[in-house]
């Protein structure tokens, strides 16, 4: 009997005794990984993924890639996608699929007897349809995952580069963390912005969440204030401590513009240069006495 045809009889004739033998070990797979999965979940997805299995071997192919296998597919991209947005391993989602082949063989052999030459074929063609599957839904899992990680990175950057208004037509940012060319990109477009909406004149870089500052992390903030001034708004860079003052020396770099030890000593400077100053105010004279 041909492979194809081999399974797609054990599959479709015994549908209810695989998906309960492969339930039997996805459920205890479930509880030994702490029953992320629910119960019905589970029962749902393997008896849409059985019942897609036998439609495609009904096609008369064995080629996981083929049209026939079309909706099989899909629904295992969904389930790699959901489960890498609940937060399952790799190993986990390939296990869904490589623990549907326990099930597939006690089928054949129950259908074949152990000594038939068709229980080999239909194992060969069998292991070799489901480790596609499993393939393919690596795939798709691995990439939905570096989607959410890079969509992730993207958030935690926007959230890391807030731009505060201190003043009118005064702006800081306080950076936290290294910066890098694609950082730098986020924290250019965001100050950027803010100065067109509050229309800035000064804009405060405090650097004093930078761990370090080398000659790449000084470049990241030349071309930040570079672009600001471009925008008509002078920069002021506060938060540099001793030890990255000492590093910037010892390095040979320079910055170019006006810096100060404190986010307060620049927004002094920011007050000055828009012709303002923070004066205390007196206590009346009742309150004195």
């Amino acid at each position: 009997m041909h492979g194809a045809e081999l399974l797609r009889k054990v599959v479709v004739d015994d549908a209810g005794g695989i998906r309960d033998a492969w339930l039997a070990i996805l459920a205890a797979g479930m509880t030994a990984h702490g029953g992320r999965a629910r119960e019905g979940e589970l029962r749902t997805q393997a008896g849409i993924v059985v019942s897609q299995l036998g439609e495609g071997l009904a096609a008369g192919d064995l080629d996981a890639d083929g049209s026939g296998f079309a909706p099989l597919r899909e629904t295992l991209a969904d389930i790699s996608r959901s489960r890498a947005l609940q937060g399952f391993t790799p190993t986990d989602t390939a296990n869904f699929v490589f623990s549907l082949k326990e099930p597939v063989f006690e089928a054949l052999g129950r259908a074949c007897g152990s000594g038939s030459p068709d229980l080999a074929t239909g194992v060969v063609s069998a292991g070799k349809l489901l480790d596609r599957l499993a393939l393919h839904t690596m795939e798709t899992f691995l990439a939905s995952r570096e989607e959410v990680i890079g969509r992730q990175g993207q958030e935690i950057a926007e959230l890391s580069t807030p731009v505060v208004r201190l003043w009118d037509g005064i702006l800081a940012l306080p950076l936290i963390g290294t910066l890098d060319s694609a950082r730098t990109g986020v924290v250019m477009e965001t100050l950027l912005q803010a100065i067109v909406d509050e229309e800035a004149e000064i804009a405060i870089i405090d650097i004093t969440g930078v761990p370090t500052v080398d000659t790449l992390v000084a470049q990241h903030l030349l071309k930040t204030v570079a672009a600001a001034r471009l925008m008509g708004a002078d920069c002021i860079v506060s938060g540099i401590r001793p030890q990255i003052a000492q590093t910037m020396v010892h390095l040979g770099v320079e910055l170019n513009v006006v810096s100060k030890a404190t986010l307060a000593d620049a927004f002094a400077v920011a007050l000055r240069r828009t012709g303002r100053k923070v004066v205390r105010q007196q206590a009346p004279t009742e309150e004195r006495r």
